[in-house]
């Protein structure tokens, strides 16, 4: 099988995940989309030979909170999506207020987060995934967790 149709495959299968993870990362519908685009376009260049299905997983989650890493560095003027339009496609209504919490935590906070109570991912698979420590893990989840019950005390 060829690169062209790995990456089809890939497409398919785990556009909707990047998705959420750069949506939740740069709140914003149109960076969203281009981050997805660079690292399908990252696939294409790099050619990555994967061990199973895990580890091209990881890879392009990794690659794509690169990419919306640099578009928050780079892009600052660019404006954020409403809350109202991005409750509806991300989570449910009665989630809005929490979500709305999450986005304001800082990147490294939110990813974890995102991907440890959202995706369901293990204390390890995120600290493969992001290239940190099982202890950095843990301590982004507490901090971020003491920071969401601060503020949505505070509402």
């Amino acid at each position: 099988m060829g690169i062209e149709e790995d990456v089809r495959k890939a497409v398919l299968k785990y556009s909707d995940l990047l998705y959420k993870i750069c949506i939740v990362i740069v709140c914003n519908e149109q960076d969203a989309q281009d981050a997805i685009q660079d690292t399908f376009c990252r696939y294409l260049e790099k050619k990555p030979d994967f061990r199973n299905e895990e580890h091209e997983k990881a890879w392009l989650i990794r690659v794509a909170t690169n990419i919306c890493r640099d578009m928050i560095r780079f892009r600052i003027r660019h404006p954020k999506i409403s809350i109202d339009e991005l409750g509806s496609g991300l989570m449910a209504p009665e989630q809005e207020r929490t979500l709305k919490e999450l986005l304001e935590l800082p990147v490294k906070q939110k990813m974890v987060i995102y991907l440890h109570y959202v995706e369901g991912y293990q204390i390890k698979e995120i600290a493969d995934i992001l290239g940190i420590t099982e202890g950095a893990v843990k301590m982004r989840l507490q901090r971020g967790r003491e920071l969401l019950k601060l503020s949505l005390k505070e509402v």
